[in-house]
């Protein structure tokens, strides 16, 4: 007989696999709601043209495409940024803003399987779409830290490096490079960080050797890690894009430090984000102290509502992957114990008490309690046994003298204290001793 298994990329959730992921979603809701983001959703199934209007035809080897039985070719979503922009776009004029969504989606990409990545793999995204000044960052990051501090993470286990794809464009425009030149320069600058200067093949490819002068201009800029550094070269360039633009660098920068959240925010021009449609401040959240390095990352990208045919609508967003989170969290001993255990484990002396139960077991459950009981007859010493391992904290006992006597007696499973409580008084009992 066949034995069927998962396909490669593609996990099996468990009970005890799936309450950490749980974990996770619970907390990033937890935060995005704080800040007042409202959830959405949205079919797991896209046009692939969607798609290839954002990437090109070069996306088609990370998708899982296929071409239906209505002639259409779909792909199973790789990514939420062009679905957030597809609805937002077609329903822009009726929406509030600032528009601050999020959503918690599995994804779908075909490639090479390694540790914290798979090819199905769920991820947090956060968006704030109609507001063009700086203040989307500050509320776009603050939400990010917050979001990595709710697991427990601090600032000695993860930073927020922030850059800048527009600070780029005018540094190297400056210098006499053309759009082209700088979106070479760009890739070469994204892979630097893992490369080294041999990254600059990428630049010099296509366009020929650098010469010594702009080598050292883009190596002084990857060199800067703070604003005062920042504020020191744009000052001696005397350009006035790049003066106004550490205006918004100070605002960014303020705003975060105002909220307390310096010690979480690096300046670090070596971020620049490999997807072409970002257009401004970028940011990646990385690992200070292990190798998972980057654990989310996001960046303005105002034009792409428009390229995806909706109106022109600024827009910033980020997104934190489950797979790499639950990796950084067990490796800091962060991840609690996260499995389902009943509050009250429900012990019967036979069919007729089991009966008798029933009517506190469901009034029980209807305020919320998670209540549990043997569904076959047992002995009261297997019950117990059971009672305990099950991790509940009181055990209920209705035996033939209690219900005779008109009590239940409620057991501390961990005091192994008991107390007579009248029946019509169990609800009021167990949210007692539950409530401390």
């Amino acid at each position: 007989m066949a034995s069927f298994k998962s396909l490669p990329g593609f996990r099996d959730f468990y009970p005890e696999d799936l309450a950490p992921r749980t974990h996770l979603f619970r907390q990033w809701r937890q935060s995005a709601h704080a800040f007042g983001f409202q959830e959405y959703d949205a079919p797991v199934l896209e046009s692939l043209d969607l798609y290839k209007a954002k990437s090109g035809d070069e996306i088609e080897g990370q998708l899982f495409n296929f071409t239906d039985k209505g002639e259409r070719e779909v792909t199973l979503r790789p990514e939420m940024t062009p679905t957030v922009c597809r609805m937002v776009g077609a329903k822009a004029n009726a929406l509030k803003r600032p528009i601050k969504w999020f959503s918690i989606a599995d994804l779908f990409r075909y490639e090479r399987m390694q540790k914290g990545r798979g090819r199905c793999f769920a991820q947090f995204n956060a968006d704030i779409f109609g507001e063009a000044g700086p203040e989307a960052e500050i509320e776009l990051i603050s939400l990010l830290i917050q979001c990595l501090r709710g697991m427990g993470l601090q600032s000695e286990d993860f930073h927020v490096r922030l850059s800048d794809r527009n600070l780029w464009f005018y540094y190297l425009e400056a210098r006499g490079l053309g759009d082209e030149q700088v979106k070479a320069m760009l890739g070469a600058i994204d892979k630097f960080e893992r490369l080294g200067e041999d990254a600059f093949e990428i630049y010099t490819k296509t366009h020929g050797a650098m010469s010594d002068d702009l080598k050292s201009a883009v190596l002084r800029m990857l060199a800067i890690k703070s604003l005062a550094d920042l504020e020191a070269v744009v000052a001696e360039l005397d350009n006035a894009q790049l003066t106004e633009r550490l205006d918004d660098w100070r605002k960014v920068l303020g705003g975060l430090d105002a909220m307390g959240l310096s010690d979480f925010v690096s300046v670090d021009l070596g971020v620049v984000r490999g997807l072409a449609y970002y257009t401004g401040f970028v940011f990646e959240a990385f690992d200070r102290k292990g190798d998972l390095r980057a654990l989310a990352g996001g960046g303005r990208y105002n034009d792409l509502v428009k390229k995806l045919g909706g109106p022109e609508l600024p827009a910033v967003g980020f997104a934190i992957g489950d797979m790499t989170m639950e990796l950084l969290l067990r490796e800091r001993g962060l991840l609690p114990d996260v499995a389902s255990r009943p509050d009250v484990y429900v012990v019967v002396g036979g069919a007729e008490e089991r009966l008798e139960a029933f009517r506190d077991i469901a009034a029980l459950r209807a305020v919320g309690y998670r209540v549990d009981y043997p569904m076959k007859d047992l002995g009261f010493g297997k019950q117990f046994k059971n009672a305990t391992e099950s991790g509940a904290r009181i055990a209920l006992i209705y035996g033939g003298d209690e219900l005779a006597k008109g009590v239940v007696k409620l057991r501390d499973l961990s005091q192994r204290e008991e107390v007579d409580v009248p029946r019509e008084q169990v609800a009021e009992a167990v949210r007692d001793f539950l409530s401390g």
